[in-house]
């Protein structure tokens, strides 16, 4: 085979494969949202991976459409700068990955804590698949250590029955849980305001201050980060995450992160 055909060759099934690996990212991407869970990481993922996976996809006019850019002096400024953006965001996602990684495994050392669960979507009354693991969670640590007491905290959304609070309360006194044992924190919209909201009602009951967040393990850092801010020293009770939400919130974590190291207040 001539040098030239063996490159191009070996450039198709380049361009095949990431083309293969794009469309299979996208699919994960597109997942969620036949769940009903739409969000900025998955509209975002979705977005750039199918882009991408249509650009292995059609190589050829990829690669000419790259050249034409190339060929002006403000093309190639605008090539510089999205490759360094592309880097700067990639190694920016791998450092929190493993900030993440870290404090999504902070587990308790005993009793002398209070878990702070992290509301999330409610369903006709009843927790999503997401909620519910976070609350089996939370139910197990209780039922084992009894003396440990949990703030639940997590407003009512337009479309929500009941608040997400009084959603986990229920389910939690359902699950053998005493409801003295539970303190209800019901008008957060998001994390800032779970963590700052549950940080005055701790100091109003006299409820131990280092908590124990439950949430989802891509989502302790950042509560851990806002937690910190309230004044609050914290530990990780992580549940477990279905590996097809991963990519979704993952990305969305990302940004969120760097909204909040960028605007303290949230």
């Amino acid at each position: 085979m001539p040098q030239s055909a063996e490159l191009v060759f070996h450039g198709s099934i380049t361009a095949g494969v990431g083309a293969f690996l794009f469309l299979l990212l996208f699919i994960v991407f597109l997942m969620p949202f036949f769940h009903g869970i739409v969000n900025t990481g998955g509209i975002i993922g979705a977005a750039l991976s199918g882009t991408l996976s249509a650009a292995f996809f059609f190589h050829s006019l990829t690669l000419r459409l790259i050249g034409r850019i190339a060929s002006t002096f403000p093309g190639k400024l605008l090539l510089i700068a999205a490759t360094v953006l592309a880097s700067a965001f990639a190694v920016y996602a791998a450092a929190v990955s493993v900030l993440m990684y870290r404090a999504a495994r902070n587990s308790p050392g005993g009793e002398d804590t209070t878990l702070v669960i992290l509301g999330c979507k409610v369903r006709n009354g009843k927790p999503s698949r997401m909620l519910r693991r976070r609350l089996d969670t939370a139910a197990a640590y209780l039922s084992k250590h009894e003396r440990t007491f949990a703030v639940v905290s997590g407003g009512k959304g337009n479309d929500e029955t009941v608040s997400e609070a009084q959603c986990m309360k229920n389910f939690l006194t359902a699950a053998g849980i005493a409801p003295e044992r539970i303190f209800s924190e019901d008008r957060s919209t998001d994390t800032a305001e779970n963590i700052r909201n549950s940080a005055v009602l701790i100091a109003q009951t006299g409820l131990p201050a280092e908590i124990t967040i439950v949430t989802d393990g891509f989502h302790q850092y950042r509560a851990a980060l806002l937690a910190e801010r309230a004044g609050l020293r914290c530990h990780s009770l992580s549940a477990k995450t279905s590996w097809w939400l991963m990519p979704t919130y993952c990305l969305r974590e990302w940004l969120a992160v760097g909204k909040c190291l960028v605007f303290r207040s949230r």
